[in-house]
């Protein structure tokens, strides 16, 4: 097995973005000027055993896209015992030529440096393109403290269980610096109804006591490994504002796989400051409303599987039902009651949940149209020596480094396949059969 490690980063021009769209606000931007956490994340990989080839996405503001590039590629240089392969606007730009010139212009919009899903997609793009078989998303606010990480992050990976059931994606977990793969649970009166953090960790507490492997109810985007025959058939949903994740565990179910838990594989999670409440729960309100709606849109198409709330009890099926309306009304009033621009909060709320309705009913039926071109789009751009030798052509020139001979090479596309030019796999053993068969939860 071949895998790449992605690892999505985010810039910004100033620390805290009021005007930015819903799809471009995450949960923590770097501002161009300071440090920023990938450094460190970086030399955590160092550590870690193999010398796995990384790609690094850099998403920012449009005003700042040639500077966070740069920036990213000044980091990655000072760790050359790290492969690194980083990917900016320039980068995304040559992709979405390559699409139009193989017909696929139209799919462009969920390729991009815009928005969680978008951007990993683009991560399962370039990895396709180099021909890697698994790939490993973590984010760039952690690090790798076991020396095996790698090692556990295949475990299993494209191995079947003892019902025949083949494992193509996985989560692990992360720690937080007390050591607790726990949500904290703030007991403030006004989240009585926004229970996120309890339902999780009632999930997560029986997930950690039971077998290596079961299946899960649960995906940390910063923790996930997936075969490419996930990735190649299953796409990141491009209209969902947050929690892309757990969505693309949902779509597994839909499509007739699975999403499993690996008990035994964690990293750690030092997060920067985070996105303001009231922002985050804007994003929620989106989240949940257009998530609601998609199942409930998917359970009318034939060709999938049925896919019930009450499946994914204790989390995260009570947000997946019409009782999310009544969550998100009675959070909204109660901490407008608790903030002191009370008024303003609900109204702003309010606001949010009609105009959530609304996006939710027009864009629902968005993600099956665009899953359903996927595998297409994936199998023509599949170890594409044109695209390859272009990305490496860019960001060669970023560093300031003549490929000429070695790009001469890769246009006679005699490489070997995953090896192109500069990003070497590096091949892991997931384990033998009878082991995983024998620690799994069916």
């Amino acid at each position: 097995m071949n895998p790449a490690i992605i690892i999505p980063t985010y810039y910004s021009s100033r620390k805290q973005k009021d005007n930015a769209s819903l799809m471009a606000t995450y949960d923590h931007t770097t501002p161009v000027t300071q440090p920023g956490e990938l450094a460190r994340c970086l030399e955590s990989i160092q550590g870690a055993q193999g010398n796995v080839p990384v790609i690094i996405l850099v998403a920012s503001d449009r005003s700042i896209e040639k500077q966070a590039a740069e920036k990213v590629q000044n980091i990655a240089s000072k760790f050359p015992g790290v492969q690194s392969l980083v990917v900016g606007a320039t980068e995304q730009d040559l992709i979405h030529q390559r699409m139009n010139q193989l017909g696929l212009t139209e799919y462009q919009e969920g390729v991009g440096l815009v928005g969680y899903s978008a951007i990993r997609n683009l991560g399962l793009v370039v990895a396709t393109v180099f021909g890697f078989d698994a790939v490993v998303f973590i984010d760039d606010d952690e690090i790798i403290e076991d020396p095996e990480f790698l090692k556990k992050a295949v475990y299993g990976l494209g191995k079947l269980t003892k019902k025949g059931i083949p494992i193509v994606a996985k989560s692990g977990f992360f720690l937080d610096a007390k050591e607790s793969y726990l949500a904290p649970e703030e007991s403030h009166w006004y989240d009585h109804f926004w229970d996120q953090s309890k339902k999780f960790n009632e999930w997560i507490s029986g997930a950690m006591s039971g077998p290596r492997l079961s299946r899960s109810n649960h995906a940390c985007g910063g923790c996930m490994a997936l075969h490419k025959q996930a990735f190649t058939r299953l796409a990141f949903d491009p209209w969902i504002t947050r929690g892309e994740d757990l969505d693309y565990l949902l779509n597994l179910r839909m499509y007739g796989s699975e999403m499993w838990f690996d008990n035994k594989w964690c990293l750690r999670h030092l997060p920067p400051e985070t996105t303001s409440e009231g922002m985050r729960f804007h994003q929620d309100i989106y989240r949940w409303l257009y998530e609601m709606r998609k199942l409930e849109y998917s359970r009318t198409q034939i060709d999938l599987l049925q896919l019930k709330p009450s499946a994914l009890n204790p989390y995260p099926g009570p947000f997946l039902d019409h009782g999310v309306r009544r969550r998100i009304t009675w959070t909204a009033r109660l901490r407008g009651l608790a903030r002191p621009d009370h008024g303003a909060y609900f109204k702003a709320a309010s606001a949010a949940k009609h105009e959530a309705e609304a996006y939710a009913a027009s864009n629902c039926a968005k993600y099956f149209e665009f899953q359903y071109a996927w595998p297409e789009l994936m199998a023509r751009l599949e170890n594409d020596a044109v695209l390859r030798t272009m990305l490496v052509k860019s960001t060669a020139l970023r560093r300031g480094i003549d490929l000429s001979a070695q790009l001469a090479h890769a246009q006679a596309d005699t490489q070997p396949q995953g090896q192109a030019e500069g990003l070497k796999p590096v091949s892991y053993d997931p384990g033998v059969t009878s082991e995983i068969r024998l620690n799994i939860a069916d």
